[in-house]
């Protein structure tokens, strides 16, 4: 499925989790999943964009503060307070989005709270991607997928995490499985939506040529987050994001993304 189908729609269902592996040789990359039992699926209502939208959790400890690691600062924002009985849900975004755009509109659907009443949220914007963030000093070099994965360790210890059920869409679904490949007594499980376990693809290609040409980042970007029939019969949902990727994110800052994650290998462990 597209990633857009999570910011587009969000089928209503009630749902219980298990930690679960893929079964050796079934899959050419075996990884970690997060397997959700899902029943009375009822209605699709759509997600639509709002103002206010970060007004989310209202009754719950919001804290949101930059934490040092072993490869940068990261932009991290906890919802509730974590325990260690449980683990808490982390999510990580897609090139050009953040935690805001990319997440606020699911967890607030009305089925989420029933989740969001029993287990904390903690969202990470990759450097340089959340509103507000400055532009990066000069020669700046950008983590690459692999170091934003090892930044991870560093927030789950330092917010005292016991443990994290990863959530992430594209390029983030690309940093929790190293993640979680490389920290697994960290993970109790993942949702992964539209992830790319592969090297460099026409899109990414396309990033390489591009270099310096922060003008056509937008129609890259949505070309990445939408598919052909989705760009033609959205149109509305597409200029959302559009606005968001042109006004909401610093433009430079959100190149060096995309430069990393064209840059990424194959995942085949």
């Amino acid at each position: 499925r597209r990633s857009s189908d999570l910011y587009g729609h969000r089928r209503r269902t009630r749902s219980t989790a298990r930690r679960g592996y893929s079964q050796p040789g079934a899959e050419k990359h075996s990884t970690m999943s997060y397997v959700l039992q899902q029943d009375n699926l009822t209605v699709v209502q759509p997600l639509i964009i709002e103002e206010g939208i970060t007004s989310m959790y209202p009754e719950l400890e919001i804290q949101e503060q930059d934490i040092e690691t072993a490869h940068g600062i990261l932009h991290v924002t906890m919802y509730g307070t974590p325990k260690r009985s449980r683990p808490v849900i982390l999510t990580y975004h897609d090139i050009g989005l953040n935690h805001k755009i990319c997440f606020n509109p699911l967890f607030n659907f009305e089925d989420m709270q029933e989740i969001t009443q029993h287990f904390s949220v903690c969202h990470v914007d990759a450097p340089g991607q959340h509103e507000g963030a400055p532009a990066f000093p000069p020669n700046y070099m950008y983590p690459s997928m692999d170091q934003l994965a090892e930044m991870l360790p560093g927030v789950v210890q330092q917010l005292g995490l016991g443990s994290i059920i990863g959530m992430g869409i594209g390029a983030g679904a690309y940093v929790l499985t190293r993640f979680a490949l490389n920290h697994p007594s960290m993970v109790e499980g993942l949702v992964l939506i539209n992830i790319n376990p592969c090297a460099e693809g026409w899109m990414d290609w396309a990033a390489t040529k591009i270099s310096g040409w922060t003008h056509a980042l937008p129609d890259l970007v949505l070309s990445h987050l939408f598919s052909k029939d989705e760009i033609h019969s959205n149109p509305e949902l597409v200029q959302t994001y559009r606005n968001h990727i042109m006004h909401d994110i610093n433009k430079e800052n959100l190149q060096h993304f995309v430069k990393s994650y064209s840059s990424r290998g194959d995942r085949k462990s």
